[in-house]
């Protein structure tokens, strides 16, 4: 088997359905947790000010490591890169709104340091291999090959409360689109 090209996304993919595993987290305070950054710190999510995004994904890929057994027939699963790369292309453009960007996975901060200088990440990945955030908020997950990951899920924070939540997101590189929707909505419904 070659090395799946990451940057794109297959067109045969399965797309997840809404189980309702989200209907929950409108309306929910960011709890006290520190999350560990590739940049080497810790996040202090309880201290997020403003508009913040943060788009969980449930693993990257690295070139010349095989995906796990089924991965496309996963729906939803695949596509992180293209789903980063999206909001690395626009970044500018959050960051023009005033928004902070995040990403977030269950891999160690190192797996995820190598994706983040790889792909010139201009943000921060939030290491949560101990699954703290799932335990305080609920966050949908799944398992495979012997691993339990997030299911891809969007949470658009104002002041640390959870204004907006995309989920499913598909296909992955689509969700930047839906951020910027959102945020020029409300934008328009402030004025």
């Amino acid at each position: 088997m070659s090395d799946p090209n990451y940057n794109q996304l297959p067109n045969n993919l399965p797309a997840p359905v809404d189980d309702g595993a989200a209907r929950h987290l409108p309306g929910q305070q960011l709890p006290e947790l520190e999350l560990t950054s590739t940049r080497g710190g810790r996040v202090s999510l309880k201290n997020l000010a403003g508009t913040v995004v943060i788009y969980c994904y449930p693993m990257t890929g690295v070139p010349g490591i095989p995906l796990p057994d089924g991965w496309d027939q996963i729906p939803g699963a695949r596509g992180c890169t293209p789903q980063s790369c999206s909001y690395r292309d626009h970044y500018q453009e959050l960051r023009g709104l005033g928004v902070s960007v995040y990403g977030l996975s269950s891999q160690i901060s190192e797996y995820q340091r190598e994706m983040a200088n790889r792909l010139h990440l201009p943000f921060e990945v939030l290491s949560d291999s101990e699954f703290q955030l799932n335990q305080l908020l609920k966050l949908p997950v799944f398992q495979t090959a012997g691993m339990t990951l997030y299911k891809r899920i969007t949470l658009i924070i104002q002041d640390g409360v959870i204004e907006a939540v995309h989920y499913p997101v598909f296909p992955s590189d689509s969700d930047v689109a839906w951020v910027l929707e959102h945020l020029k909505r409300k934008a328009h419904d402030v004025s």
